[in-house]
């Protein structure tokens, strides 16, 4: 097995930021700890993809790999289970949008919206939904304005164009008129923002998404579809060996509860409600963290009983009883590792159908030491259970390290390999 190294050049791969040239459609709306653009050029290259080709990312997210395909001019699919985020990636993938009737529609919110938004009572969330999101993730003038925007765009009837501009009101609360900061956990700033201009926020940001657009023209009958769905259940999303390469990064096993860096938006948008539709979609993740595990979960059933994964959990807990630590999170650790891996090893034989012999596929994984420091090598445990399915391992990339904050480890964030060779005895669907 061999484990190399990608370049370390700013130009090439190591920096996650992005860069000037791939703003385009990336920036409308970004996860803050998606991986570059330039990752998946790299390995659309190093694949060899045809145009032919059709390229999958089962954990998209906000569209990384779907929209950098599009741009590539290559078919691609997504699959993400929470709403904010597949949204999110559908919308940057919308690009046979009429611009003059955009800018006709954009002027009509600004004029519906511009009165509003110093008008009292001020708007803000319900009870219900105020319980889902960061406490003091927005000002109430801020919210005001925001609530109102969002009113306005309701009323616009081209949903193409209304799913434009709802997402540039997602981007401009976050990241414009919110008290979040991402680091990359989630959390509020010093100093709060009481007043910002949102509308003259939204309008430079449709501008900005009109820009891409009219730009990218001649690419915009290229096919990418974004669904949601869960990763570990797949039959009814893909076509049989319709998938040429997979680039995606699942998330990590560790205790980053993810949702919650989408609630503000996904309140505003109304893809949350309450804490019942937050369980709901939490239900279909890959169980990473232990705000997500449930008494039914079964995915650890699938692991095999002696293996790497099996010694790790068992490590986890027996750390624990040393430790004499008794919460109920603490009580998880050693399930959750279980359930992340035995849900990954659903994955990996829920995709086999839809794979192309020789499909090609690489996982942006890391290490994680979450749980009482003990490491977790992700890429490598993610190997063995591959293999186990029938995966041929084609090696590591190393795609960038840093340091726990906790024990000062060297953590390894790496591009796991693998060739799917189309054994006839995998060709059967594992809902």
């Amino acid at each position: 097995m061999t484990v190399s190294t990608i370049s370390s050049d700013p130009e090439d791969l190591s920096n996650n930021k992005l860069q000037s040239r791939d703003r385009a459609f990336h920036d409308w709306y970004r996860f803050v700890l998606s991986y570059p653009p330039h990752l998946v050029r790299h390995y659309v290259d190093q694949f060899a993809l045809g145009d032919d080709a059709i390229v999958l990312d089962p954990f998209c997210g906000t569209g990384t790999t779907i929209v950098e395909a599009k741009k590539l001019g290559l078919a691609s699919i997504g699959v993400e289970a929470v709403p904010m985020s597949q949204f999110a990636c559908r919308t940057k993938v919308q690009w046979q949008l009429d611009l003059a009737a955009v800018e006709t529609a954009k002027q009509q919110v600004i004029a519906m919206a511009a009165p509003q938004m110093a008008t009292l009572p001020l708007l803000s969330f319900t009870p219900e939904q105020q319980a889902i999101v960061v406490k003091n993730s927005m000002s109430d003038r801020p919210l005001h304005q925001c609530l109102v925007l969002r009113n306005a765009i309701a009323t616009v009837t081209a949903s193409a164009v209304k799913d434009l501009f709802e997402l540039a009101l997602a981007y401009v609360a976050v990241h414009d008129a919110s008290n979040l900061k991402f680091g990359p956990e989630v959390g509020i700033r010093r100093r709060k923002r009481e007043d910002v201009p949102v509308l003259v926020c939204w309008q430079a940001k449709v501008d900005q998404m009109v820009e891409d657009l009219a730009a990218h023209q001649d690419l915009a009958a290229v096919t990418a579809h974004c669904h949601q769905g869960d990763a570990r259940s797949l039959r009814s999303l893909l076509a049989p060996q319709s998938i040429s390469a997979i680039i995606t990064s699942p998330p990590y096993p560790n205790e980053k509860d993810y949702t919650r860096t989408t609630r503000l938006e996904s309140v505003l948008l109304g893809f949350l409600h309450n804490k019942q539709d937050l369980r709901h979609f939490k239900q279909a993740l890959i169980r990473s963290n232990t705000r997500n595990v449930y008494a039914v979960d079964n995915d650890d059933q699938v692991l095999a009983s002696e293996s790497q994964v099996t010694d790790l959990a068992q490590a986890i807990e027996a750390r624990r009883l040393e430790l004499q630590k008794t919460s109920g999170f603490e009580r998880l650790y050693h399930r959750v590792t279980s359930l992340y891996f035995g849900g990954m090893k659903r994955h990996f034989q829920a995709l086999q159908p839809a794979l192309q012999s020789g499909a090609q596929l690489a996982y942006v994984v890391g290490d994680q030491a979450s749980f009482f420091q003990i490491m977790i090598r992700t890429g490598e445990l993610l190997e063995e259970i591959a293999a186990e399915v029938g995966y041929e391992v084609q090696g590591r990339d190393l795609f960038r390290t840093r340091i726990a904050t906790a024990t000062g480890a060297q953590l390894r964030e790496e591009v796991v390999l693998l060739k799917w060779l189309g054994s006839p005895q995998h060709r059967q669907y594992f809902a």
